[in-house]
């Protein structure tokens, strides 16, 4: 006679758990990454401010628009070059119609690239 237990299939492991935690992890790491480039722009913090001279270079910028002095530019540092005495001239950055971030730093990039590095950015 035998006493021993009939054998049993055997199981397959769940993989229920594992999925969830796979999962879990995903979610995490998405929430937890930055998508996209940042842009940094090395802009130096006076500790006096500075006094402001030569003709006025007040640049508004809107969504749409570029505004020199009220007129409006295409070319902007073609079109500050002959209000600037040298190239660390200061020039006034003002958003306006609602501009968003993005654009002032489009326009302080071509800035940039164009040899002016002294801006400064108001309400």
């Amino acid at each position: 006679m035998d006493f021993a237990p009939p054998a049993r299939p055997r199981r397959r492991p769940s993989l229920t758990p594992m999925i969830d935690v796979v999962f879990l992890l995903l979610v995490f790491f998405m929430l937890a990454s930055r998508f996209g480039t940042d842009t940094v722009l090395p802009m130096p913090l006076a500790a006096g401010g500075g006094t402001y001279t030569g003709p006025p270079r007040l640049v508004d910028i809107g969504p749409q628009s570029l505004l020199l002095n009220g007129q409006p530019v295409t070319d902007l540092p073609g079109a500050l070059a002959p209000l600037m005495e040298k190239a660390g001239d200061m020039v006034i950055l003002r958003g306006t119609d609602g501009a968003d971030l993005q654009r002032i730093l489009a326009v302080t990039e071509a800035l940039r690239a164009g040899g002016i590095t002294s801006v400064v950015l108001v309400e």
